[in-house]
């Protein structure tokens, strides 16, 4: 799962503090470019979590139609289907057909 492998959350990476060095880098800098990834973290997750929602629907659903015997939209079988292109053959082209 994704959620095992993510190391930080996004509050983890907003309370992130950096030591200031000799010479460092701009905090400034620093703080909005953390504000960035901590944005994108926030909709990644976001979506994951959707996504996750999404699979867990459609495997239920897909468990559900798994149960169901196996039937046509129209509730026809192939021999239904023969039948009706036969009589429709022999409306259209009445006699002609079996001259």
């Amino acid at each position: 799962m994704l959620s095992d492998k993510i190391k930080l959350t996004a509050k983890e990476i907003l309370e992130k503090e950096f030591k200031a060095g000799m010479r460092g880098y701009k905090p400034e800098e620093v703080d909005k470019f953390l504000d960035t990834i901590i944005k994108d973290y926030e909709t990644f997750y976001y979506e994951y979590e959707l996504l996750q929602q999404e699979n867990a629907k459609l495997k239920k659903q897909l468990e559900e139609s798994s149960k169901k015997p196996a039937t046509s939209s129209a509730g026809s079988t192939n021999f239904d289907i023969l039948r009706r292109l036969s009589n429709l053959e022999k409306h259209v082209f009445g006699s002609k057909l079996y001259d």
